[in-house]
């Protein structure tokens, strides 16, 4: 029985949901980002049980099959920043299309309905939040992060942060260093 868990977006997220099927006595097969497979059948006690353990740590059970798609292109769009190569980063169209096997277009539609904004904008936003990450832990420069992360050059890198934060990345660096330095 596969069930699926929206905001489910990081390895703490996974380690709860793993301790909470434990209590529940409940086996699984494998537990990635927004999806769990679960080897037995859930009983609705154990299913309302879990539900509200999960609410109450900003997680939620998904029934809607639109919403379980859409947590899979969010999941997707994840796997792209953290686990696939460059080359998928210029295509996501591609990869979404291959990994989900539905045509991008509806993808993309049904998206934008369901969250009021485009898979594009979405990306850009994950995009920035890596940038944030990667000036925290300032192992890489500009150059190297707008590499990284398949801009075409620096300027549109900075212009994209600006936009998106207000800031540009020099300034959101140098108040994040002061902040840990106090």
């Amino acid at each position: 029985m596969t069930i699926y868990i929206k905001y489910m977006v990081s390895i703490r997220c996974k380690k709860f949901v793993e301790m909470e099927l434990e209590k529940l006595n409940l086996v699984y097969e494998f537990i990635e980002l927004g999806e769990v497979e679960i080897i037995n059948d859930m009983s609705t006690t154990q299913m309302e049980t879990l539900n509200t353990a999960l609410l109450d740590v900003g997680l939620e059970l998904i029934i809607n099959k639109k919403e379980i798609l859409i947590e899979k292109i969010k999941g997707v769009i994840v796997d792209m920043f953290h686990y696939l190569s460059k080359s998928t980063l210029l295509n996501f169209s591609c990869c979404l299309e291959e990994k989900l096997r539905y045509d991008y277009t509806y993808l993309a539609n049904l998206f934008s309905e369901n969250t009021g904004i485009t898979i594009e904008q979405y990306i850009i936003a994950h995009k920035i939040e890596n940038i944030k990450t990667l000036l925290s832990y300032d192992e890489l420069n500009l150059t190297e992060i707008s590499y990284k992360l398949n801009y075409k050059s620096v300027a549109h890198l900075s212009s994209q942060f600006k936009q998106i934060t207000g800031q540009t990345p020099s300034f959101f660096k140098a108040i994040n260093t002061q902040r840990r330095l106090s």
